[in-house]
């Protein structure tokens, strides 16, 4: 199986490369749109809002993981995630992003990605994605992982936007699809 990501959903593939390369470009545009940044740009709000593109990619890295390291794989969270408090504090990966530097946030985030690519490999060396995750909901249902990947390219889209209007309000950069490389 080839494991290099795809840069964008195919226009008649299969339904796996079609949910992968649809996370990929999510992907792909978020961290365009919070790349070449120092810190005052990352932790940069756009009124009302108190979002920022630090904490935007710290709770990314925190989705990413939760999905596909804790809920699909089954496996407990490492680091940062394993030290917080989140029952003191449910907001952590939010507010905590403005004391971290910017290769310190991307890196997370970058990392996580990572990982998240290898359980989503891993788990489809032994089938599709009508296969169930290593986790149950409160009503004990477990997600398949079309229902994760789904979810998570959900997330993205949502979160890309917020990234959108925050960017252009930090340096007017704007643009939308898959940036070129």
């Amino acid at each position: 199986m080839d494991t290099t990501p795809l840069t964008g959903p195919p226009v008649a593939g299969t339904e796996v490369d079609t949910l992968l390369g649809a996370l990929e470009r999510n992907r792909r545009t978020f961290a365009w749109k919070c790349g070449g940044l120092d810190s005052a740009g990352l932790n940069k709000a756009h009124p009302p809002s108190t979002v920022t593109l630090g904490g935007l990619l710290k709770h990314l890295a925190l989705v990413e993981d939760e999905y596909f390291t804790r809920r699909l794989l089954g496996k407990d969270l490492g680091a940062p995630w394993d030290g917080v408090d989140w029952d003191a504090d449910p907001d952590w990966e939010w507010h905590s992003a403005a004391g971290d530097s910017p290769e310190e946030l991307m890196g997370l985030w970058e990392a996580s990605v990572e990982r998240s690519r290898a359980a989503v490999a891993e788990v489809l060396t032994r089938g599709g994605v009508d296969q169930l995750a290593n986790w149950q909901g409160r009503n004990g249902d477990s997600p398949s992982l079309r229902y994760i990947l789904v979810d998570l390219i959900e997330e993205y889209a949502r979160h890309t936007g917020h990234a959108d209007l925050i960017r252009e309000s930090i340096d007017g950069l704007t643009g939308e699809g898959i940036p070129p490389q």
